[in-house]
């Protein structure tokens, strides 16, 4: 019975549990921060987002600077060569107007000397003074082509050339195997190693069959 009783007393026991002390900042854990507002985190952000504008609105400013700075190298370039290409073209047509001046100079006092002759007449009833006279101003004309570089085309062999011969009439022979230059009808010129005036001549061909 006493140990019915013991169970009866303790089943209505109960057990202590003693309250823990609470802990205070600074013995361990880390201090709680503190919650802000959400008017707080809107302001903060708000002024964020400003500063972020503000920094590229500075660097717009600049790109622009220096996009303008770029344009204006541009056209300042554009308008050089512009005034560039027309000089060049107006010295151009310059030269090309007044590059053969020296040359007519020269040309002017052969013509001096064929008018003097033409004026003066035959000396001589043959002739030879005049004749003399004529060849002098041939010379004359013939050292001023030499001197500009201009030679006359010599017929070293009478093969025909078309490099150099133009053929003005064309004849059969059985005397040929080849294209032969029988006459020269006009003298051909060179200019330094550059054709200037073909020879004109009259070629011989193999007669057919």
């Amino acid at each position: 019975m006493k140990d019915e009783k013991d169970k009866d007393k303790g089943g209505d026991e109960i057990e202590f549990v003693p309250e823990q002390p609470s802990r205070t900042e600074g013995e361990g854990h880390a201090p709680v921060p503190e919650k802000k507002e959400p008017e707080e985190k809107a302001g903060e952000a708000a002024k964020h987002l400003k500063e972020k504008l503000k920094k590229k609105e500075a660097e717009l400013k600049h790109l622009k600077k220096e996009l303008d700075e770029l344009k204006d190298a541009h056209l300042r370039r554009l308008a050089d060569m512009e005034n560039l290409r027309k000089r060049f073209e107006r010295e151009k047509a310059e030269f090309q107007q007044y590059a053969l001046s020296g040359l007519l100079l020269e040309l002017l006092d052969i013509g001096d000397n064929f008018e003097r002759a033409l004026q003066s007449g035959p000396a001589e009833t043959d002739g030879k003074t005049f004749r003399e006279g004529v060849e002098l101003i041939f010379r004359m004309f013939q050292s001023l082509l030499a001197r500009h570089g201009v030679r006359p085309i010599v017929l070293e062999s009478r093969a025909f050339d078309p490099k150099f011969h133009h053929a003005m009439t064309v004849a059969e022979s059985d005397q040929v195997r080849e294209p032969t230059v029988e006459a020269e009808l006009q003298k051909g010129y060179l200019l330094h190693d550059r054709l200037l005036r073909p020879t004109l001549v009259k070629v011989l061909v193999p007669k057919k069959g």
